[in-house]
């Protein structure tokens, strides 16, 4: 017993630390590297969705992964550290990819945390976005126990008893067009990510943010991308999308 604690204070100590050193890096590189405007046009446009407290870089590595496996990235500015509610979030979100002609093979959300239930929100309320799917990192669909133990909003809206913790979680129409990935011990969501319906992928691998970086993750990301690729709908639109696309509602 006293191994699976020591374990899991481990884990962590490691994840903050790792956190630390994320923030860090996205005030270094903040720029949207050039190339994530490009891509396959006959792949769709992958959406980087962060979660609470954090900058898009934090899904960096697994951006660079997918684009360089073709698909062009949109990195959504305007959203700050994404400390709005999940409903508001997605409403601006869905208002400035509205702006923004879709990839003729549509758009598909690739999300960590708070970002996955932001993008399931987009499933659900999106039917003009042209979104194929969302691939989301460390999900607390279920909310997390420990929110009722911090102070402020931002962080006590992963109760699970919240309104749209518990509303999103009756909405399983969309569940199959989600993949959800997670390792085996989550500091932040200690229940779990699994999503009744979806295609849930259990990885050998702990933590919540230091699982962004690992090549267990981004593969089962890439893999997810792909799988719901060829399992959903090719919505035929005009090409354009890629690059950058501001959340600021103007």
């Amino acid at each position: 017993m006293m191994t699976a604690l020591f374990h899991k204070l481990r884990v962590w100590a490691v994840d903050y630390v790792h956190a630390g050193a994320m923030h860090a890096r996205a005030l270094l590189t903040w720029g949207v590297p050039v190339s994530f405007a490009t891509g396959d046009p006959g792949k769709p446009t992958i959406v980087l969705l962060p979660g609470v407290y954090e900058r898009w870089s934090f899904l960096r590595p697994i951006a660079e992964r997918l684009n360089a496996d073709g698909y062009p990235i949109s990195v959504v500015h305007g959203l700050g550290y994404n400390r709005r509610p999940i409903v508001d979030t997605s409403e601006r979100l869905a208002r400035a990819l509205s702006r923004v002609r879709a990839n003729p093979a549509g758009r598909l959300v690739v999300a960590h945390s708070k970002g996955g239930l932001v993008g399931k929100h987009l499933l659900l309320t999106g039917d003009d976005l042209h979104l194929r799917g969302l691939v989301a990192v460390c999900t607390p669909f279920g909310g997390s126990r420990y929110a009722r133990f911090v102070l402020g909003s931002t962080l006590r809206a992963f109760m699970p008893t919240d309104e749209t913790i518990v509303s999103l979680g009756n909405s399983s129409g969309v569940n199959g067009a989600i993949v959800s990935v997670f390792g085996g011990f989550d500091p932040h969501v200690p229940d779990g990510s699994v999503l009744t319906g979806a295609t849930n992928v259990l990885l050998p691998v702990d933590g919540h943010f230091r699982i962004l970086s690992r090549t267990e993750t981004i593969d089962a990301v890439s893999e997810g991308v792909q799988l719901l690729v060829e399992t959903t709908e090719h919505p035929m639109r005009d090409h354009a999308g890629a690059g950058t696309v501001s959340g600021d509602d103007r």
